[in-house]
């Protein structure tokens, strides 16, 4: 048996999403070019970015903080220097989203147990409450797009496509361009 491939038609959906069906191998055309490395890279990146922005129109938080919560909601308290270390970023620079978020309400610091000098921050029940409302919101917005906007065999394609996404994933796991699993999806200047 042929294994199937995700085939894009070009129509949008939403201005964001690609129509994709299945196809068989022996179906592409024998003169169709399969495209370089470098043209799916480019247009994954940019479709995957497409995709984050459509599903954060009516997110509570901004990106970054988002990022910076989610990053505390997987780990447990940590530190402004652990955070900044775990986001790739300077000292100052979390320092400043830190205070954001604790003048919402969604962080509270406390003496670190281990050096007292330390402060602990912790995401707070608002701050859960937030976080879990924008990540519902998204997953809702997709659910509406996929049930909407594709056929059953669509969705099909675009689940075998994930596959594939995933094996993409595996293989940066084991490279320099690794990204970093609690950075989540960076879109926006900081």
């Amino acid at each position: 048996m042929i294994s199937p491939i995700v085939r894009c038609t070009g129509e949008t959906v939403q201005s964001h999403l690609w129509i994709c069906y299945l196809v068989d191998v022996d179906d592409t055309l024998p003169n169709e070019p399969i495209p370089s490395p470098e043209e799916v890279a480019a247009h994954l990146r940019t479709t995957v970015g497409a995709l984050v922005r459509a599903t954060r129109t009516g997110d509570l938080l901004a990106p970054i903080p988002a990022a910076v919560l989610d990053l505390i909601d997987q780990r447990g308290p940590m530190t402004t220097a652990d955070l900044a270390a775990g986001r790739g970023v300077r000292h100052q620079t979390m320092t400043a989203t830190v205070k954001e978020l604790a003048d919402a309400g969604y962080l509270a610091a406390t003496p670190d147990p281990r050096d007292g000098r330390k402060k602990l921050l912790a995401i707070t029940p608002c701050g859960s409450s937030a976080l879990d409302t924008d990540r519902h919101q998204r997953v809702s917005v997709l659910t509406d797009a996929l049930g909407s906007a594709l056929t059953g065999d669509e969705r099909r394609a675009v689940a075998h496509a994930l596959t594939l996404i995933d094996r993409i994933t595996a293989a940066l796991a084991g490279t320099e361009h690794a990204p970093l699993p609690e950075r989540g999806p960076i879109t926006g200047a900081w």
